[in-house]
């Protein structure tokens, strides 16, 4: 008996904190991803879940034995910092045997696989592709199994099977999304600049939950407004550039933290924009100039990674 998936990765055009309060929002699937292979490798041996993880370098960077069908910890192999890890996998995996029973019920020991396609300081979704496949192999729903373990609004679940851009929005207590039409002519004019400051969408979401009291004005019309505009008109960088700054201006003035232009890029010609959780990540820029001039500039300061679109984005 076997398993094999592979996930998209993600990255939050619009939308970041308020798609979770039920804003339209644009989500990019990427080219990396992850992938989730298990093998019933001894049908006669221990009861139990065999599990590796390896980075994009093809490095084993943790690897534990799980005791079934209760996922107790056997044995884990790493660092301190790695039992971390350990208490996460073991949540999935209870959650995921919860919503149903038959979960990994077959005797035997198995052994499971799972392959970053993307660096993981790059918060390109190791978690929600690795729950849209666990969900898949233990036939849930991973939208519950999302809300069962790390929380969060589900976008990046839609995102990790999705062939390109899409529109997300929770609605009525459902998650509805459909293909965006988002096509940007000039696609040669935009990279993605790692800051290099890995930013937990947990930690996001409970900071704008504090910061950001009930009463609050949340501009949930106006943002859903600029998704829709950004996905739709996409023929004149300048335009784009002007909904990208009335976005970032809104978010600044709910959590009341300083734009990434202001921070890093204070004297950059183009337009930043912050993706998902501020404060980590990757960035958007936009650029008028050739690519080896925006290039230049973000390497003086620091910042190596500068992936094009083209280089990044999974398109229909």
């Amino acid at each position: 008996m076997s398993f094999s998936m592979r996930t998209n990765g993600k990255l939050l055009l619009t939308g970041e904190y308020f798609v979770t309060e039920g804003a339209v929002s644009l989500a990019l699937p990427t080219q990396l991803g992850q992938t989730l292979d298990v093998q019933l490798i001894d049908p006669k041996g221990a009861h139990q879940l065999h599990w590796k993880s390896y980075s994009n370098e093809g490095e084993i960077w943790f690897e534990a034995i799980f005791d079934l069908p209760s996922f107790n910890l056997v044995e884990i192999n790493g660092d301190e910092d790695k039992q971390e890890v350990a208490d996460n996998l073991q949540n999935i995996l209870r959650q995921a045997k919860t919503l149903n029973a038959d979960f990994l019920q077959k005797q035997g020991t198995w052994e499971a696989k799972s392959v970053l396609e993307f660096s993981r300081d790059w918060g390109l979704g190791s978690s929600s592709t690795l729950i849209t496949m666990l969900a898949e192999w233990a036939n849930v729903d991973p939208f519950l199994l999302l809300e069962d373990t790390f929380g969060g609004s589900g976008y990046d679940i839609a995102a990790a099977k999705a062939n390109g851009p899409l529109l997300f929005q929770k609605f009525n207590g459902k998650n509805r999304w459909d293909k965006s039409g988002f096509n940007p002519s000039f696609k040669e004019n935009l990279y993605f600049v790692h800051l290099g400051k890995k930013q937990s969408s947990k930690e996001a979401l409970v900071y704008y939950t504090v910061t950001a009291p009930e009463e609050r004005e949340v501009p949930l019309p106006r943002i859903s407004q600029i998704t829709h505009d950004i996905a739709q008109y996409t023929d004149n960088l300048a335009d784009f550039e002007t909904l990208l700054e009335e976005h970032e201006n809104l978010v600044q003035g709910i959590i009341q933290q300083p734009r990434a232009k202001e921070l890093y890029f204070s004297d950059y010609w183009g337009e930043i924009k912050s993706l998902g959780g501020w404060g980590g990540d990757f960035v958007l820029a936009t650029s008028n100039k050739d690519e080896e001039a925006t290039k230049a500039y973000f390497q003086e300061k620091g910042f190596e990674t500068i992936l094009k679109y083209k280089e990044l984005i999974k398109e229909y």
